[in-house]
């Protein structure tokens, strides 16, 4: 069977999600079969969408194809290269508060995490009056103007990620990408062979991704005291301009953690958003819930704070972060597009209350408070917000 390979690599695949160490309930099992389900379709189309000489860009990760603690904001793009080829990016600005780039020279494994050759947002870039712009990447040259990038050796692939701050009011570029050498022209048509090696490419890179963000979080977030956030610290894996704090929770029903982080601004970083993941390390649900919550949609108080409330009970205010029935789960906080390194007086506050203390302990309360029906229009907005941006 052509197929066989991958068959194989699925039935090994669910021994890893069935002996994923943090199972305690049957929704925790049943989550990791759904997971199981997006790296399927996620390793299929990686496996597909390997053209290093006929590159487009493929959308990584999405609503059904989570993985790596995905960001509820961001838009993920990916495409092949080789090291020793050039490569023209074309596309047209949206307004989006951040548009990077950034070209690996592996993959992620359960071991490393891969290379980054060259990290960049479009501040780097020209962009023409109506948003147009062309970009290059390949092999070094002599004075190669402002919008030529070298591939670094053992280049294979880059990324570009669009992140919104404003769901409801921003909106997508459009971006593309081909070989220059290769316009015009065509790949051949696949034989048998080659599909078949793509299955096992496929059935490998599913449980390469399995093995690999399930490991992710012993190195970054397990070893740090449950219920606190680090510090603000460059993002591991070389994003551009990116600072992140990060931490783990472990909360009773009856049990809230109050996240109080100073509002950055536009003038340090145009781009700050909060999010909760699951255990298996992936996003909460952001679109029928409000798991996550960037500066533009959250409350900030008249001193100048942004103050969360992660909790299972609704505490009726507007920054209130849902665990949507998750006692264990990850916190993560990032700030993009940074004019200034970030300072330990940036980063964030934590503090576990009884839930039923939420009223009483939180500044400006009363202020914050949502009116009745107003939760429901909020998670309307979401789920439109999110639509349109599947679409454009």
């Amino acid at each position: 069977m052509l197929t066989q390979s991958f068959a194989e690599a699925v039935a090994e695949a669910e021994k890893i999600i069935t002996g994923a160490p943090h199972i305690q309930t049957d929704r925790d099992l049943a989550e990791g079969y759904d997971y199981l389900a997006g790296n399927i379709r996620g390793a299929l189309q990686l496996a597909w969408a390997y053209q290093r000489d006929f590159p487009y860009f493929v959308q990584s990760v999405g609503p059904y194809t989570k993985m790596g603690l995905d960001n509820p904001d961001t838009l993920y793009f990916h495409a092949c290269l080789r090291d020793d080829a050039e490569y023209v990016v074309t596309g047209r600005r949206g307004t989006t508060t951040d548009l990077s780039f950034q070209v690996l020279d592996g993959d992620y494994s359960p071991v490393e995490v891969p290379g980054s050759l060259t990290a960049f947002d479009d501040r780097e870039i020209e962009i023409a009056g109506d948003g147009t712009f062309e970009v290059r990447f390949g092999p070094a040259r002599d004075n190669p103007g402002r919008n030529y990038f070298a591939l670094g050796p053992g280049a294979t692939m880059l990324l570009a990620r669009e992140v919104y701050s404003n769901w409801a009011a921003e909106r997508r570029g459009t971006i593309g990408i081909h070989r220059a050498d290769r316009a015009g022209s065509a790949p051949a048509a696949p034989a048998a062979d080659a599909v078949a090696r793509r299955y096992g490419v496929a059935g490998k890179i599913l449980l390469s991704r399995l093995r690999t963000f399930l490991a992710f979080p012993e190195w970054f977030y397990l070893k740090l005291p449950v219920n606190t956030l680090t510090e603000p610290r460059p993002t591991p894996g070389g994003l551009a301009t990116q600072f992140s704090s990060v931490g783990h929770y472990d909360l009773g029903d009856d049990e809230a953690m109050l996240v109080t982080v100073p509002a950055a601004g536009q003038g340090t970083a145009p781009y700050q958003g909060i999010q909760l993941g699951s255990m298996w390390y992936v996003s909460l649900d952001y679109i029928n819930h409000q798991t996550s919550l960037t500066a533009d949609q959250a409350r900030v108080d008249p001193d100048g704070m942004m103050r969360f409330v992660i909790s299972e009970r609704d505490p009726g205010v507007t920054n209130w972060l849902e665990r949507t029935g998750h006692r264990r789960g990850y916190v993560q906080i990032r700030w993009q597009r940074l004019t200034r390194d970030l300072k330990p007086g940036d980063g964030p506050a934590v503090e576990v209350m009884p839930a039923s203390e939420v009223a009483a302990r939180l500044p400006y309360y009363e202020q914050a408070r949502l009116a009745a029906g107003e939760y429901a229009r909020r998670i309307a907005v979401r789920q439109a917000a999110v639509a349109a941006r599947m679409l454009g």
